[in-house]
């Protein structure tokens, strides 16, 4: 990935984190969570998929032609794993939502 890309991926993921970090609907709603006894741990995970515009596809307001039959591209990269904890695993489950690990 080159550096450019780099570092606009960086800038994006800082204007997630703001936008985030000053909703004061989140900040209410953790601390209604605080106020009731418990500690929030917050972790979110975005994926981002990106592709370079083929630069002749583009009609004459700058956007990418598409006809109808045709699907855009979509390439996204794995940023790594992760550990699930036990509740995790049991919050998981509550939501019905499988979680199959790899064992390595």
């Amino acid at each position: 990935m080159d550096e450019p890309l780099k570092h606009l991926m960086q800038e994006l993921g800082n204007a997630i984190n703001d936008s985030l970090s000053e909703s004061d609907r989140i900040a209410e709603a953790i601390g209604e969570i605080k106020g009731a006894g418990y500690d929030v741990f917050l972790v979110l995970e975005a994926t981002i998929g990106f592709n370079r515009r083929d630069e002749s596809a583009e009609d004459e307001d700058g956007e990418p032609e598409m006809s109808d039959a045709e699907e855009p591209k979509r390439t996204f990269e794995a940023t790594g794993k992760i550990k699930l904890t036990t509740q995790d695993h049991r919050f998981l489950r509550a939501l019905k939502i499988a979680v199959d690990e790899e064992s390595h």
